[in-house]
């Protein structure tokens, strides 16, 4: 069965990002880098279309990051990374704007997105920790249909 496999080849896809928009980059940038522990790697801004983009990552354990997101190297780097990363997208004005109401949860009956997931050695000391950080959860790890897993 092995050799039915094919061998993987240079220029092979792989999965390099997940993106989610978000309507206040000054409220989710710091929960993703202060509360998730990720690092902001790079920025894209697109004003002639009106929207930003932010890439975060966890970064392995005691590398530090000191590229400034938006730049050059900031690019090389985002693109060559071994790892995935959280695309964060701002469409301008959803933050100050009264009539935005947010964008579709995902995470209703039915719908198609369920969740962006975060490894962690235990999970309910890391929800606990979440909470007194002033977290708020749709659901946790032993409610709804998928009960301890």
């Amino acid at each position: 069965m092995a050799s039915i496999i094919p061998k993987v080849i240079a220029g092979r896809p792989t999965w390099q990002q997940t993106m989610l928009r978000i309507k206040d980059p000054s409220k989710t940038i710091p929960f993703y880098r202060d509360v998730m522990g990720m690092t902001v790697i790079d920025t894209l801004d697109f004003p002639q279309w009106k929207f930003k983009l932010f890439f975060l990552t966890t970064l392995p354990e005691g590398e530090s990051y000191d590229l400034v997101p938006g730049s050059k190297e900031a690019h090389d780097y985002m693109w060559s990374i071994e790892g995935t990363a959280l695309e964060l997208t701002y469409n301008y004005g959803t933050d100050t704007d009264a009539n935005f109401k947010g964008y579709h949860v995902g995470n209703q009956e039915k719908d198609g997105f369920g969740h962006v997931a975060f490894n962690t050695d235990d999970v309910y000391a890391a929800c606990e920790k979440l909470e007194q950080a002033g977290v708020s959860f749709k659901k946790k790890p032993d409610e709804g249909r998928m009960k301890g897993l």
